[in-house]
């Protein structure tokens, strides 16, 4: 065996409890991207490379806090599952407009590929919004209907509300910080 530099000591052994983890549990989170995608097999594929490159960035900087590897690399599908909701929501790609906006909440809740255990914990988070937001007090109960039900733009809440943009913007960070 040759002489190993310091470099290879250290990345190798974070190299291979990383694909030992990925061989054990690629297939689930294959299944997993793909049901998250609804289906589409090059979506699925998409998350599930950026999931192998993020993950195995992490493994060799900081192997030492990965507690549960497999899990880990669960916990980063998620990521980037979440992570593509959001850029496709700023790019305005989330929604689709032709939809019934009252039976998509169903569509969701009702996707095949959720689990039982995944359907209950939509709905206990939505149950704990909704618990939260009815405590809010009436102006901020007002607030988070016109940013997040009537999807309102700033400049028109900023208007019906009669105050200025910019804090209308600092209204809904507080407001998402008081609904975490």
């Amino acid at each position: 065996m040759g002489i190993l530099t310091l470099q290879e000591r250290t990345v190798a052994p974070a190299d291979r409890l990383f694909e030992a983890s990925w061989r054990a549990v690629h297939v689930e989170l294959k299944r997993r991207a793909i049901c998250r995608a609804k289906g589409n097999l090059e979506l699925g594929q998409e998350w599930l490379s950026a999931t192998a490159v993020k993950a195995l960035l992490f493994f060799r900087r900081s192997p030492e806090r990965i507690r549960d590897p497999q899990g880990f690399l669960f916990l980063v599908l998620d990521h980037v599952f979440l992570d593509s909701l959001r850029r496709s929501k700023r790019e305005g790609r989330l929604f689709d407009y032709s939809v019934d906006l009252e039976h998509d909440h169903q569509v969701i809740l009702a996707a095949p590929c959720a689990s039982v255990l995944e359907l209950t914990e939509q709905c206990e988070r939505l149950a704990q919004v909704d618990l939260r937001v009815a405590k809010l007090p009436l102006l901020q109960r007002q607030l988070f209907e016109m940013r997040f039900v009537d999807d309102l733009p700033y400049p028109q809440i900023a208007a019906e509300l009669g105050i200025g943009l910019p804090l209308v913007r600092k209204r809904v960070q507080l407001l998402r910080a008081a609904l975490r």
